[in-house]
């Protein structure tokens, strides 16, 4: 493959990361909690930058809430222990809440609908749903990371006598572990990003440290949208 041909490849994948809108999104959100950690809440342009990308991403999110609640109604896969299913559940339940509510803040916000204290309320409770759902999802990765590291250990055994790492199945569930893993850190950022935009520790979580750890969640999100590299032939 020529240079030339190689990157062509690369701008393909490019222009199809930057076409989902989901990676639109998490760009705007790094934007958005970049600008809230330079502000620390202080008023300026930063927070000027914060509040108009906040705004614009809720766009993005309008109807969104179908997707919570097609996983809602998905069957779960086969073998999955009841409390999880259960964690994963409440999880999308409070997901898909937490986005259909946000619709009435982005309405309170452009100003189609002017009641600012039900707005201010309905902010509060889809936060909470938020929260919610993180705490869920950081419960759900637990426990698929035990039943992941006792299947990996077991594949282990078998593959004793040979290199496990030419074992297809064996670099699949490392893969995976891998992948939940980074998704546990990323519940927990998230947790603490819901904590600090909730004011329920605000001594600790500060509006520079929910900028810092939304910006740093916003950038995992980026790195789980990217397409998975193709396998180039070389000449």
């Amino acid at each position: 493959m020529s240079s030339l041909d190689a990157t062509r490849a690369d701008l393909a994948l490019l222009v199809l990361y930057l076409n989902k809108a989901e990676t639109r999104d998490k760009i705007c959100r790094a934007i958005q909690y970049g600008s809230k950690f330079m502000s620390n809440g202080e008023p300026g342009t930063a927070q000027n930058v914060d509040k108009a990308t906040s705004l614009a991403r809720k766009v993005f999110r309008l109807l969104k809430f179908v997707n919570g609640l097609h996983s809602l109604i998905s069957p779960t896969a086969p073998g999955t222990p009841l409390p999880l299913t259960l964690l994963g559940k409440s999880k999308d339940a409070l997901i898909a809440t937490f986005l259909f509510l946000d619709q009435f803040v982005w309405l309170g916000r452009s100003g189609i609908y002017e009641n600012k204290e039900r707005v201010e309320l309905i902010g509060r409770i889809s936060l909470f749903c938020w929260l919610g759902s993180t705490v869920c999802t950081s419960l759900v990765e637990i426990g698929e990371l035990g039943r992941l590291s006792a299947s990996i250990k077991k594949l282990e055994k078998e593959l004793k006598n040979s290199n496990k790492y030419d074992n297809e199945q064996y670099r699949a569930k490392l893969k995976k572990s891998n992948d939940r893993t980074i998704s546990l850190v990323k519940a927990g950022i998230d947790t603490v990003v819901a904590v600090g935009l909730l004011r329920l520790a605000p001594n600790k979580v500060t509006p520079r440290v929910t900028g810092a750890f939304g910006f740093v969640s916003s950038l995992i999100s980026c790195y789980q949208l990217l397409p998975p590299p193709t396998k180039s032939k070389t000449t």
